[in-house]
């Protein structure tokens, strides 16, 4: 299955867009709790548009799904000189991850699009880039999933060992971390996402404090099949933790209503809050 994914990722790039649509019409058909779980969240998310026009958004993301298998093979199997020469894309505000006299390191925040992983190589190909991730489920694909990654970052942390990332910031370096997805109550809070109560971290204003680093943001979306990644600080003086969360939430809330069918809708993003049942 592996040699598969590899041979079809390596194919002419002329033939991603077919085999991406492919992929997702796919998924749209076979994966009935995914679509499931995406349907309602758009309802939840979007009560004011139409059914036709929540279904167009579904539709759309499951084509970026498909089209995903294929963007995440390229970042874990290409070589960089092959996706810097194939790959159109832009980094805005570079700068703000490059080293400079401050020698202050930077907390990226980044929503988990449907092309993370292209957009974490990406970086990494223009800076020196660590990852805070969670273990995969799957002990083979969590092998997988860490030798893509580490194709391109110079180490990966998990979730839940924040000392080793802490570290890495008081050292002054890149940091990326996605904190957009509901991870319990541990560390959380109830705070409006899309106006619904949603699992929020809080411990961003703690890291950055004890650390003294910057707060970054990561807003990554396509225009005419060109990937955008715009990098941004985010100002937290004189605001508490709940308060900084808040603003992030409002912050990753306003980047997806931009381009919503690259966002990730399959997460169960309100179970914590609205219980499992929101999804049945």
């Amino acid at each position: 299955m592996m040699t598969l994914w590899q041979g079809l990722c390596h194919l002419p790039t002329s033939w991603h867009p077919v085999m991406g649509k492919f992929c997702g019409k796919v998924l749209f058909i076979v994966a009935g709790s995914r679509k499931k779980i995406a349907q309602v969240n758009l309802e939840a998310c979007f009560p004011n548009l139409s059914k036709t026009e929540r279904e167009k958004i579904l539709r759309d993301n499951f084509l970026y799904l498909g089209r995903s298998l294929i963007e995440t093979g390229i970042a874990w199997f290409w070589s960089n000189q092959k996706i810097q020469s194939q790959i159109n894309y832009e980094i805005i505000n570079l700068d703000l991850l490059l080293p400079n006299e401050s020698n202050k390191g930077n907390l990226i925040i980044f929503k988990h699009s449907q092309h993370l992983e292209l957009d974490a190589r990406l970086l990494a190909m223009n800076a020196p880039m660590y990852g805070v991730s969670r273990s995969h489920n799957s002990a083979s694909m969590n092998k997988i999933q860490d030798k893509g990654r580490l194709s391109s970052l110079k180490d990966t942390a998990d979730k839940n060992n924040p000392r080793k990332f802490m570290k890495w910031l008081k050292n002054g370096k890149n940091v990326l971390y996605a904190i957009d997805q509901d991870y319990g109550w541990d560390h959380s809070v109830k705070l409006k996402f899309f106006q619904k109560e949603a699992a929020t971290i809080t411990t961003t204003k703690k890291i950055i404090d004890a650390t003294d680093s910057n707060l970054l943001f990561i807003n990554s979306y396509y225009v005419n099949n060109k990937l955008i990644l715009k990098i941004e600080l985010i100002d937290h003086l004189e605001l508490d933790s709940t308060e900084l969360a808040q603003k992030i939430n409002d912050i990753m809330e306003e980047s997806i209503l931009q381009h919503p069918a690259e966002y990730l809708w399959i997460h169960r993003r309100f179970k914590s809050t609205l219980g499992k049942d929101f999804y049945k």
